[in-house]
């Protein structure tokens, strides 16, 4: 079964998945959470630096079953030995460099790899503070308080035929995005919903879940506190089975 059918098929259940995102330029914080990569349903390779991910990506394999899917922070951020390719669409940008020059230079090497590419609508949303891939993007988040503007982004995504939605506040966001954003946009969209940015409890985890997520995201709270991925996998099974 490929990665997008198995998440489809768990968003058609409403079962929602718990997702680790591993930056493959930080090996120090990244190799004490590896004993423990396989709780989680999806592990989520990418950086914000265009080092090579193929060393990361081979001490992954070696310590879960999960499927291993690239979440790449540029062009150089990719390798056929995943499982999967999220190849994005920052839907909040406004120029070609970041709509669709990347793509274009990737298209014909991820054609080429076979891997599976899926094709996902990213939305940049205020998490309060200044993230890493607004820096690099040049790209401004949209506020927490304009929901209608993240909604109607979210549906153009949809219908421009992107698979997945991905709200993400950024890496280390003081606030995540709200629950009344997340169900605004799960009650317009027809496809799997994926929420990250700022979650540092499992309660905050349910909230998403409970809002609409399909896919919660987490990578700087498990980088700093690698013993608490246990607890979040383990309230996760509580309230959702195994």
């Amino acid at each position: 079964m490929s990665v997008y059918s198995t998440i489809l098929s768990h968003h058609r259940q409403s079962f929602p998945l718990l997702a680790i995102l591993i930056d493959p330029d930080k090996e120090e914080a990244y190799l004490p959470l590896l004993p423990q990569l396989h709780q989680v349903d999806l592990v989520f390779v990418g950086g914000s630096t265009g080092n090579s991910i193929e060393p990361c990506i081979t001490k992954l394999r070696a310590h879960t079953n999960a499927p291993l899917v690239i979440f790449p922070g540029n062009i150089a951020q990719f390798s056929p030995m995943a499982d999967a390719l999220l190849f994005l669409t920052l839907l909040n940008a406004r120029t070609a460099d970041m709509l669709i020059e990347p793509h274009v230079h990737m298209a014909m090497p991820i054609l080429n790899s076979g891997i599976e590419a899926i094709p996902m609508g990213y939305i940049l949303i205020d998490g309060g503070r200044k993230s890493s891939v607004e820096i690099i993007s040049k790209c401004a988040p949209i506020p927490q308080n304009e929901v209608d503007k993240i909604v109607s982004t979210a549906v153009a995504g949809q219908l421009l035929g992107k698979q997945l939605i991905y709200l993400e506040a950024g890496s280390g966001a003081k606030t995540p995005v709200s629950s009344d954003i997340i169900c605004a946009v799960r009650s317009q969209l027809q496809v799997p919903l994926i929420v990250g940015g700022g979650i540092c409890t499992p309660e905050a985890m349910l909230h998403a879940f409970e809002a609409g997520a399909d896919i919660v995201v987490i990578g700087n709270h498990f980088e700093q506190n690698p013993d608490e991925m246990g607890d979040f996998v383990r309230i996760k099974r509580e309230r959702y089975g195994e």
